[in-house]
């Protein structure tokens, strides 16, 4: 429904109507959200495959990644449990909510896995799994063999 710019208001009868025109957009509104539905559509890093390509290289080029955001207290947990119990190793953490194509990589790492939420922890290239599976793979031992491959 369009904002309205003036309302007429008409009593006959014990019968009241309202007249409305619409308020016709701003310049500044306009190209606000021209600019909104088709930047992201035409950016190339947010394309399919650009992200595909960059979730697969990221966690084909290094021995751990941890796709994380910052404010998560489980990616925290994660993370810190690589630092302490792992600190030779420097896992690529890639924290998605500093990234514009976030949703696109959450969306692509759910079709791929199964997991949409984060943390989503590879070694060497294996999904672990989130911080509660990340837990009890190093509770066990999984995590440890994983890492030393």
């Amino acid at each position: 429904m369009l904002p309205l710019a003036r309302a007429s208001l008409l009593t006959a009868r014990n019968t009241t109507r309202i007249y409305t025109s619409p308020r016709p957009y701003s310049g500044a509104l306009k190209a606000f959200i021209l600019f909104n539905l088709f930047s992201s559509a035409q950016d190339p890093s947010k394309s399919p495959m650009a992200v595909k390509e960059f979730v697969e290289s990221s966690i084909n080029d290094n021995k751990i990644t941890i796709f994380s955001k910052t404010w998560c207290p489980f990616c925290k947990k994660t993370k810190d449990l690589f630092k302490a119990q792992f600190p030779e190793e420097n896992p690529l953490i890639i924290e998605l909510d500093l990234r514009e194509d976030e949703e696109e990589i959450q969306d692509y790492l759910n079709e791929k896995t199964g997991q949409r939420s984060v943390p989503n922890v590879f070694v060497n290239q294996k999904q672990v799994g989130g911080n509660d599976k990340t837990q009890a793979a190093f509770q066990s031992g999984e995590l440890k063999r994983l890492v030393n491959l």
